[in-house]
């Protein structure tokens, strides 16, 4: 036994100082987690501390992975020392790049967090910090990529020219053409031209209707008001034509129409539609200095249309906003219905007047004759 170890000790004292440095690393490991998630909550009680658990688990098994390659020294031949050296710092080399990047994108999610928070505290826009924000952990996981790819030589001419300026105009230039690039300028064109920003209320179409909550990189996020989450790609919501029922001025007009018979008193229905709309409680008086002075009515009721079982009115109403506006909508076109079933104004069914032929009605009259058993 003791000649075994004397012959066998360099390899044995290099299994236990491997083994020793591995238990010592992973001690350290749990005790500067549990140290910096103790200062994290104590500092930002609100803040997630999942990167930090992220970061102890990639640790702990970098130490686990390098040890392991460590005593691997000890079981091949000398020949393949200087490989098994170079996979070695390969290695750790991989797992500082990826640590500092996690690092590097926690770091910048949380100081755009604050600011974000405080932005949106002081009822200002946040919608250039966020898209900031996306830029800058697109950059880090950018950079990281380029640190890491720089690790194997066959890619490292690559990762030097991208890093460098006619590179990146070159990158840049080639991928131009690509979906991805086009959502990205698009991000960049609507913070720059800002057509909306985050919790504008914004239509695309009748389906797509809602407030938008997000502008990534690659799409802008909007929440239906079924609290449904709509994304849109940048390149398409730049090419679309949309409202903006907050940009500028957020009053919103909206068309109260309802069709009547033609039997029906069209006075009386628009007196009818102008009182309800004017009793509404969300209802905004509209007029100029001259209308009033004109004696114009607060709510304008016109006839619009002479259709084919409908005369159309419509009634101008105006509200503080788009919200406002759709339930005073809802709200008029039910009290205006009930009030014309209680003053006998028919909204009529789509109906149609056919015209027969003597010879036809007479056939038609002979068709439906009972027949004798």
């Amino acid at each position: 036994m003791n000649e075994f170890i004397q012959e066998n000790s360099k390899a044995i004292y290099h299994i236990l100082a491997t083994v020793g440095t591995v238990i010592i690393l992973l001690v350290i490991t749990n005790y500067f987690h549990k140290w910096l998630k103790a200062k994290l909550k104590a500092k930002f009680p609100n803040q997630d501390s999942s990167t930090l658990d992220l970061l102890r688990r990639i640790l702990k098994t970098l130490w686990i992975v390098l040890g392991f390659i460590s005593l691997i020294f000890v079981f091949i031949d000398e020949q393949y020392y200087q490989r098994v050296q170079k996979d070695f710092w390969l290695i750790f080399y991989l797992g500082f790049v990826l640590i500092l990047t996690i690092i590097g994108v926690s770091v910048v999610q949380m100081l755009f967090a604050h600011v974000i928070a405080k932005r949106v505290e002081e009822k200002n826009d946040p919608t250039s910090y966020k898209f900031l924000r996306n830029l800058a952990v697109f950059g880090v996981y950018f950079l990281g990529v380029l640190f890491a790819v720089m690790a194997f030589p066959s890619l490292r001419g690559l990762a030097q020219t991208a890093l460098g300026g006619a590179g990146v105009i070159a990158v840049i230039a080639g991928v131009a053409s690509q979906e991805a690039l086009a959502n990205l300028v698009g991000g960049v064109f609507i913070i720059t031209f800002k057509p909306f920003k985050i919790f504008d209320i914004v239509r695309i179409s009748d389906d797509m209707v809602g407030t938008v909550i997000d502008i990534t990189l690659r799409h802008t996020v909007i929440r239906n008001f079924e609290n449904k989450m709509i994304v849109v790609p940048n390149s398409i919501i730049n090419k679309e034509k949309l409202i903006n029922y907050d940009l500028g001025d957020r009053k919103c007009c909206q068309w109260i129409e309802i069709g009547i018979s033609y039997d029906s008193d069209i006075d009386t229905a628009k007196e009818i539609m102008r009182e309800q709309c004017t009793q509404h409680p969300s209802i905004l008086d509209n007029r100029n200095p001259l209308d009033i002075k004109n004696g114009d009515p607060k709510v304008l009721v016109r006839v619009i249309g002479l259709n084919e079982s409908e005369v159309t009115l419509r009634a101008w109403t105006w509200a503080k906003d788009y919200p406002s506006s759709f339930v005073m909508k809802c709200d008029l076109l039910e009290s205006i219905k009930k009030e014309f079933d209680a003053k006998g104004i028919e909204i009529p069914f789509p109906h149609r007047t056919m015209v027969f032929k003597e010879s036809q009605l007479a056939e038609l009259k002979e068709q439906l004759k009972p027949k004798d058993s």
